[in-house]
């Protein structure tokens, strides 16, 4: 009996030797497991850095009673990130793990961690020990990636906003104006109407014309027109009439004036001047008028009407119609304003005499964000200029002064999608990504280009491809986002823009071309800028290039 119980304890002694030797023996072939990581470069996307792991366990690897701990790593210079533990059990264990066949198998795990400043230079590992019993078995460290590409980061964050468009104009059209009247169904010109008050104003200004040298005379015109009451073939032949004697009263009144012979015309019946007239007046149901008037196409049911409303409306008759019988003697005239280089003096000299217009644009000339925000400070407070008041935010925001682009944009009483994308660079200067994104989709086009950040940030880069690509002034993220799509041609056809910035975005399409000429002649020029010659030094993209 003593016998077979030490045979049975000798026997129990060598089946836990040969466990362990087994728990120990998934350390040693350690090598024998297949490790594949994608991607093999890691790479940082909205502030994570996912991979996916695929294992392949060889047959009789897995002891059916062992558990095995893997932790994923990253290493990197002054620090390592440790992800989630994962956990696999053999077949026989009674746990909640994986489970891994001693017949062998595959088995796939997400990895995940937060973006740390430094792991540009780093690697993922994983660190795995085999559990039997109470008793740990250390396997080899496994190195299966490389990374962190982290060339979404280079996006940039500052947010468009342009600023609104004055309307000063360099060159500015200007008319001037006399008339003569005719009395009803007669094309003689009294010579009562050569000496009016018309007549005389009109003189004066062209006499005003030729004294100022900023003023030009660009063509003359004279234009004549029968009232619509008669019939349309005599008022056409009236006109015509009239067109002829007001030619020989141009040249009597403009004799000595040294002013070119005029284009002259004849209209016929002035029916836009009577619609025109009517509008201006205080007749009572001028509205009905029009409103009938409306109503028909036919000149001759039109004439009819006129001359029926005319019987029943005496003003119509006394107050409008005479003023139709006339022509009209023009003097197109181009007035030169202010150059730029005279509004950069002015703006020192004698700025009060510049109005809204003037004002805006002599803002949108100076170089200095500090003159432009006195500027466009004074135009809002001069004009109650609302425009002004949108690009004083703007201004601000060159300055990086947000908490004073965000009171001046408050101020704006224009609330269109120009402040609702303007509202959502604040947001986004801030840090608030939700609150931006949602101005920006309120914005509609107007946020297109800043939405394209957004969904960058977001790691949405097929969507940010499509937001940017027809986007004005953001060359560099455009760009950016190619690049992010692996859409190298287009990426490469959008950097048209000169910069440091967009000089290292060339390169690195290059180098995902594997143009190493390329690579060196961009980052030559992308070296310009101190901080992006740091980071080539750790940037991945050049890892080959080195």
């Amino acid at each position: 009996m003593k016998k077979e119980l030490k045979l049975f304890a000798i026997l129990a002694v060598s089946v836990a030797v040969a466990a362990c030797s087994s728990a120990e023996k998934m350390a040693q072939q350690a090598a024998n497991v297949k490790v594949a990581c994608n991607p093999a470069v890691l790479e940082a996307v909205a502030g994570s850095v996912d991979a996916d792991l695929t294992v392949t366990y060889p047959k009789d690897y897995f002891h059916p009673k062992a558990i095995l701990e893997v932790t994923p790593v990253i290493v990197y210079p002054g620090g390592e990130a440790k992800g989630k533990v994962l956990r696999y059990q053999g077949e026989n264990v009674k746990d909640n793990y994986k489970v891994v066949p001693s017949a062998g198998g595959v088995v796939k795990d997400r990895v995940h961690f937060d973006y740390v400043e430094g792991m540009e230079q780093s690697h993922l590992e994983l660190r795995g020990v085999a559990l039997y019993k109470g008793k740990t078995f250390k396997l080899p460290t496994r190195k299966v990636a490389d990374g962190v590409n982290t060339t979404y980061m280079l996006v940039k964050q500052d947010g468009l906003v342009p600023y609104k468009a004055d309307n000063y104009q360099e060159v500015i059209k200007q008319t001037a104006e006399g008339q003569i009247l005719y009395k009803v169904n007669s094309s003689e010109v009294q010579s009562s109407q050569l000496k009016s008050t018309s007549i005389n104003e009109f003189l004066k200004e062209l006499d005003e014309i030729r004294s100022n040298d900023r003023k030009t005379v660009t063509g003359t015109e004279v234009v004549a027109y029968a009232s619509p009451e008669g019939g349309e073939k005599y008022n056409r032949k009236l006109s015509d009439n009239r067109s002829k004697t007001a030619d020989k009263a141009w040249k009597t009144i403009t004799k000595g004036k040294d002013v070119a012979d005029p284009e002259v015309r004849s209209i016929g019946q002035d029916w836009e001047g009577f619609k025109e007239l009517v509008e201006k007046s205080n007749i009572q149901d001028k509205d009905l008028i029009l409103r009938v008037l409306s109503m028909y196409s036919d000149p001759a049911v039109r004439e009819s009407e006129i001359k029926n409303i005319s019987e029943v409306y005496s003003e119509l008759k006394s107050g409008v119609l005479p003023e139709l019988r006339r022509a009209r003697f023009i003097a197109n005239v181009e007035y030169q304003n202010y150059t730029p280089e005279e509004l950069i003096q002015l703006i020192d000299d004698n700025i009060d005499i510049l109005d809204e217009e003037a004002l805006l644009h002599a803002a949108a000339l100076v170089n200095s964000t500090d003159k432009k925000i006195e500027l466009y400070k004074k135009a809002a407070e001069k004009y109650a200029s609302d425009r002004a008041q949108f690009n004083l935010g703007i201004a601000y925001l060159e300055k990086d002064q947000v908490a004073n682009a965000e009171k001046a944009f408050k101020k704006v009483l224009t609330k269109d999608d120009e402040l609702e994308n303007a509202l959502g660079v604040i947001a986004l200067r801030k840090g608030d990504t939700q609150t931006a994104e949602q101005h920006f989709k309120k914005a509609k086009d107007a946020g297109k280009a800043n939405l394209g950040v957004i969904d960058i940030l977001n790691g949405d880069y097929a969507k940010a491809a499509q937001d940017l690509a027809d986007a004005k002034g953001c060359c560099h993220n455009t760009v950016l986002a190619y690049i992010l799509n692996d859409q190298l041609d287009k990426a490469q056809a959008s950097a048209k823009c000169a910069s440091p910035e967009v000089a290292y975005l060339k390169a690195i399409i290059a180098a995902r071309k594997g143009n190493a000429s390329d690579v060196a002649t961009f980052l030559k020029d992308a070296r310009k800028d101190a901080r992006l010659a740091e980071r080539e030094a750790t940037d991945i993209e050049f890892a080959d290039y080195k």
